[in-house]
């Protein structure tokens, strides 16, 4: 069975998960917005939070939507004002999920993401949802993912 993480990551936390899922035998694929964030965190979270707040797509440098060889496709992400990222908007929007077994970790300040888990549960009502908080922060978070 083929695993891949699909995996987006501002801060570094996103990272963190991806290559901890590497370690246990998943593919990586790394996705990059074009349009980048101000390089002051603070702006960063602003123009961050209204583009998810907003439900904006990001144009996204060289992805490759096809996930056709993948059984299991983990897509880890951060959540922005409790919503999803532009990036996750377009992963959704360009990627044909159909047939495979799919878990979403997504991480947030709070350690929770209602609004993102009731949107993702309508879209993909079979997935495995998993909020971390702040898990390059707090490590311990990352036992949340150790039996995917």
């Amino acid at each position: 069975m083929k695993k891949l993480v699909i995996y987006y990551s501002h801060t570094g936390s996103s990272e963190l998960v991806a290559k901890t899922l590497e370690d246990k035998g998943y593919e990586i694929r790394n996705v990059e917005e074009k349009k980048k964030l101000p390089k002051s965190f603070f702006w960063s979270m602003m123009v961050g939070g209204f583009r998810a707040g907003t439900a904006q797509k990001g144009k996204l440098v060289d992805y490759n939507p096809d996930v056709s060889e993948y059984d299991e496709i983990v897509i880890a992400t951060p959540i922005w004002n409790g919503l999803p990222t532009p990036v996750l908007n377009s992963i959704i929007d360009k990627t044909d999920f159909s047939g495979k077994k799919l878990c979403f970790v997504f991480s947030a300040g709070s350690g929770e993401a209602p609004k993102t888990v009731e949107k993702i549960h309508k879209l993909f009502p079979d997935a495995n949802i998993i909020v971390l908080k702040e898990p390059k922060k707090y490590p311990n978070e990352l036992e949340k993912i150790k039996d995917l």
